[in-house]
């Protein structure tokens, strides 16, 4: 359901914008903590949880079904661990496109006195470094990145339903912190998000944005992954015909 709801608080987030409806908070400023150390580096965060976690269940499981030997299952590890790089591609493909875009539509709205001679300005950042304005289509990277994000590590931690580690063992210990790592991580996401909805950029922008987002994450966990050249779903073992009930449960 998370698909849908991020969808419904773009809608409803957008409305209270424009309606005025949204009080003033700290998290207005685009300078506040949560947006600099955590969504600004969202997919770093998102990276460096995700990869030990995969590492560390991707090799159990696979332990534990008798799936594969050693060394199979260290291959198997790192093709689920491709699904990392595919996720980078997509994030640095996405976002670069995104400054395309907001580059070709945008005119800069120059901060100097009047009688200075205008001239035109090819970027964004050209304009930024004499002190002006740009005006673009600014499609939203946060409503791309963070729904993104937040749909990533609910698909890789559904590999817990499959797992069997044993209660006093260490491992249990060590899946179990970066599990709630991951969880306190995708409610950060999904909050920032609604604080993009609430406060940042205009409907389509937002809409747009989360749409791609959306795009990406159905594009690979809902249609690629099934596929045998692939990174793979978390649950290896479950036959393809019941895979995609079991992710959609």
């Amino acid at each position: 359901r998370l698909p849908w709801l991020l969808l419904a608080i773009v809608l409803l987030g957008s409305a209270l914008k424009d309606g005025d409806l949204v009080p003033e908070t700290p998290l207005r400023n685009k300078r506040n903590p949560l947006n600099v150390y955590f969504v600004k580096v969202a997919w770093a965060w998102t990276f460096w949880l995700l990869l030990p976690f995969i590492t560390v269940t991707t090799f159990q499981f696979a332990g534990s079904k008798f799936l594969y030997g050693p060394t199979k299952s260290v291959l198997m590890v790192l093709r689920r661990l491709s699904a990392l790089l595919v996720g980078t591609a997509i994030w640095y493909v996405c976002t670069g496109l995104f400054i395309y875009i907001e580059n070709l539509t945008g005119v800069c709205s120059p901060s100097g006195e009047l009688h200075e001679p205008r001239r035109l300005y090819a970027t964004k950042q050209e304009c930024h470094q004499d002190n002006g304005i740009w005006n673009g289509f600014d499609i939203s990277g946060h409503c791309f990145l963070l729904s993104y994000c937040a749909l990533m590590i609910v698909e890789e931690v559904a590999v817990l339903e499959g797992l069997s580690i044993d209660q006093n063992s260490k491992l249990r210990v060590v899946i179990n912190v970066l599990f709630v790592s991951l969880c306190f991580l995708t409610m950060i996401w999904v909050f920032m998000f609604l604080c993009t909805a609430l406060y940042f950029h205009d409907f389509s922008q937002k809409f747009l944005g989360v749409l791609i987002g959306l795009s990406a994450w159905y594009g690979t966990y809902r249609f690629w992954y099934f596929k045998p050249f692939s990174p793979g779903l978390p649950l290896p073992s479950i036959p393809l015909s019941s895979k995609k009930y079991s992710y959609r449960r």
